[in-house]
C-alpha cells in the first residue's frame, strides 16, 4: 500500500509494505517486506532497509544508513551522514551507519554517522549515539551510555 499522497520514486519496494501519506522515497532505496514506514518521512537514494521494519512519523533515512530486519525507529529519531557538514559541501561517499536486526531507537533519538547499534539493542528515547551499540545493550543520556545487557 502507497499512500497516493506520498512521492515513491522506487520500484524495489518488498510485498505488504506501506508507505504513508507524505512521505519520500527516492529511487534507488531498497525497502524490504512487510515494513511500515508512517507519515512525514523521508529515505534518500543509498539506503538499503531489511523486512519487517517500523519507521514512525518524522524520520529522515539519508544515504549510507543500512537497517536490518525487525527493526523499531521511533518518531523524529535524527541520523546524520556527515561527521563535519558544511553548506554546499557534499560527501562523494557516506558514512555507513549499520542498524542491526531487531534494535529499536526511541523517540528523538540522535545517531551520529558510521556507527553500528547491535542486535537488539535499545536506544533510548533522547539519547544521543557517538559510538557503537553492543548487542542487546540498553543505552540512554547524551553521549549514550550502556547502562544495562538485556537477556535474549
Amino acid at each position: 500500500m502507497i499512500h497516493p499522497l506520498s512521492d515513491v520514486q522506487s520500484n524495489k519496494i518488498g510485498h505488504d509494505t506501506r508507505i504513508w501519506q507524505f512521505s519520500v522515497v527516492l529511487k534507488n532505496a531498497v525497502i524490504g517486506s512487510n515494513c511500515n514506514v508512517c507519515a512525514h518521512t523521508l529515505i534518500e537514494n543509498d539506503v538499503v532497509i531489511g523486512n519487517n521494519v517500523t519507521i514512525k512519523s518524522g524520520v529522515y533515512i539519508w544515504d549510507g544508513l543500512r537497517i536490518e530486519d525487525d527493526v523499531f525507529i521511533g518518531p523524529c529519531a535524527a541520523f546524520t551522514n556527515d561527521k563535519r557538514p558544511r553548506s554546499k559541501q557534499y560527501q562523494e561517499v557516506y558514512l555507513t551507519t549499520t542498524i542491526r536486526k531487531g534494535a529499536s531507537i526511541g523517540a528523538n533519538a540522535t545517531i551520529l554517522p558510521g556507527v553500528t547499534l547491535g542486535k537488539y539493542c535499545m536506544v533510548g528515547a533522547g539519547a544521543v549515539v557517538t559510538k557503537d551499540v553492543p548487542d542487546n545493550a540498553v543505552v540512554i543520556g547524551n553521549p549514550a551510555k550502556v547502562v544495562r545487557i538485556l537477556d535474549r
